[in-house]
């Protein structure tokens, strides 16, 4: 079967491309073409991510600190958080994914080989060659840009009718939050803490909410995105830089601390918050993608909290319980879309969402 694909399809399309740290272009490249078991969409939205402002920067815990790429391949587009509408299909890629031309879709950030280890056993996330969409050229390449394609081996969902396209490009972010709650096993009667109200942050605290813990705490520095913690159901909110948030959790719990303690922030500082906030026996959990390495104090791990520390990483098995939540409005994503700019003001797109004062999540449309 030949590719199907729209009519009006052009050759080349507008991009931003990733050359080096703090070398993104602006620039008219051609436009993917499809083989077999391939998707390529037009580009409906894409979220700006922590990762990608630490990208542009060329953060050393990224880039290497010897200054060659750690996971990175250049050129290429970056972009993981993206939805797009189908305009071609390789052959057997309709059947594959149930796709049809004109399909509102998404793709999980990770493309997994298939034959490593991790992936022979159904943990697909953590696959050993570790191609996620923005990062290696040829391989990945991301959604800054009017087009992207599927390639072979990616994971795919359709968006049902009538989903909400003004958060389309949340699907991602939301799905790596369910993960990280999920890991928290949260129960009844646990005080759980959130630290870190960026975009990820503030899923997890509505995806937690759905668990109906004792007590659900937002931490954060601006006060404007606690504010928002505590309309989307968080039950108080800290800011960690006008009290001693510690102390505060500690008198709520007897002294004790929080049973679960999620950090999303980023900040090293909220490491350590979280080893001397949580009980003895506690989970933590750390999403966070560090710009730099971080130190703390391990024997408070070990000799004593004897603590369950688990990470969380992308968001394996979630895209349809993401894609659930933002349609049935479980989870809302209305006020954490912040700002949206066209593709070719990227660069003050980046800047926005680096200072993080006004913005939650920034979106950069085509």
């Amino acid at each position: 079967m030949a590719v199907e694909k729209v009519d009006s399809l052009p050759k080349t399309m507008k991009a931003v491309v990733n050359y080096g740290p703090s070398d993104f272009r602006f620039e008219e490249i051609k436009v993917p073409e499809v083989g077999p078991q391939e998707v390529l969409i037009r580009v409906g939205g894409c979220g700006i991510c922590a990762g990608d402002v630490k990208t542009f920067h060329g953060a050393p815990r990224i880039w290497g600190g010897d200054g060659h790429p750690a996971y990175i391949k250049t050129p290429v587009v970056p972009g993981h958080e993206f939805y797009g509408q189908v305009v071609a299909l390789g052959e057997r890629a309709k059947e594959k994914y149930g796709f049809s031309l004109g399909d509102w879709v998404v793709s999980e950030q990770i493309i997994p080989c298939g034959r490593c280890r991790f992936c022979l056993r159904g943990d697909y996330w953590m696959c050993e060659r570790h191609y996620i969409y923005g990062f290696k050229k040829d391989e990945a390449e991301g959604a800054f840009a009017e087009y992207m394609k599927f390639p072979v081996n990616s994971v795919n969902h359709k968006l049902p009718d009538g989903f909400p396209l003004q958060v389309a490009a949340y699907v991602e972010p939301l799905g790596c939050a369910i993960h990280a709650v999920e890991r928290a096993d949260i129960g009844f009667e646990d005080v759980v803490v959130i630290a870190g109200m960026g975009a990820i942050g503030l899923g997890m605290l509505q995806v937690a909410r759905l668990y109906h813990p004792k007590l659900l705490i937002a931490i954060d520095v601006i006060d404007r995105r606690l504010q928002l913690a505590q309309k989307l159901g968080a039950d108080l909110a800290l800011n960690a830089q006008k009290m001693d948030a510690v102390d505060e959790v500690k008198k709520l719990t007897d002294g004790y601390g929080c049973d679960v303690y999620i950090h999303a922030s980023g900040h090293p500082q909220g490491v350590i918050q979280g080893l001397q906030m949580i009980r003895r026996l506690g989970r933590y959990v750390e999403f966070s993608v560090f710009s730099q390495p971080t130190t703390v104090d391990w024997s408070i791990i070990g000799d004593v909290k004897e603590l369950d520390i688990r990470g969380a990483h992308l968001s394996p098995w979630t895209y349809p319980s993401a894609i659930r939540f933002l349609q049935e409005g479980m989870v809302k994503a209305e006020e954490i879309i912040t700002h949206v700019f066209p593709l070719e003001k990227f660069q003050e797109a980046m800047a926005v969402a680096e200072r993080g004062d006004e913005s939650i999540r920034v979106v950069l449309k085509p």
